[in-house]
């Protein structure tokens, strides 16, 4: 039997993302601009009910495209609050459309989010060695300066546990228990192997 982290349960949905997508370092900026959203519509919420909710949110965000969603605007935030297939929330709605004309911005000055974003582990994925599941912390002082530098760059949901999530999603950290068959997987991909 794999043995894994416990958070997953027996959940096929959460397995599957536990198994393919949790903590695989990524540079891709659709990717993270796919995060933001996702978390930010998370926050009060559990993750099973986002994953759920995914394949919605692809397709009300336009595949998760920040230009496209950067210009959506009132009549698409009503549109957004009719969908059955995502978090009805016009806050949370709202930031996600904020939060792609700030990630506009991040990518006209620094070239990508990427770039911003991985400057908060000095370009590196930090590899914790967690046993336990109640030593995985809520936060970190890498997801505190981010998620200051994100607020004062105009980005909305973006508190430092939902930064550090989106560090934990996006491969910036190794959070995997080193139990769990994925955290040397995800080792050694964040060394290019």
């Amino acid at each position: 039997m794999t043995e894994r982290c416990p958070w997953p349960t027996t959940d096929p949905l959460m397995l599957q993302y536990h198994d393919r997508d949790w903590g695989v370092p990524t540079h891709d900026d659709r990717r993270h601009f796919e995060f933001l959203v996702l978390e930010g519509a998370q926050a009060g919420l559990s993750w099973s009910t986002i994953l759920r909710k995914r394949k919605g949110y692809r397709r009300a965000f336009a595949g998760f495209d920040p230009v496209t969603v950067s210009r959506f605007d009132e009549a698409d935030v009503e549109r957004l609050l009719g969908d059955a297939g995502i978090v009805r929330n016009r806050l949370k709605i709202s930031s996600a459309i904020g939060n792609a004309r700030a990630f506009l911005a991040v990518q006209e000055e620094l070239g990508s989010f990427d770039a911003l974003f991985w400057q908060f582990v000095g370009g590196r994925m930090i590899r914790n060695r967690w046993k336990r599941l109640g030593q995985i912390p809520a936060t970190s002082p890498e997801a505190e300066a981010a998620s200051r530098e994100l607020r004062r760059r105009g980005f909305r949901f973006v508190g430092p546990t939902i930064v550090y999530a989106h560090m934990q999603a996006c491969g910036l950290v190794n959070d995997h228990l080193v139990t769990c068959f994925r955290w040397a997987e995800v080792d050694r991909l964040s060394r290019g192997e």
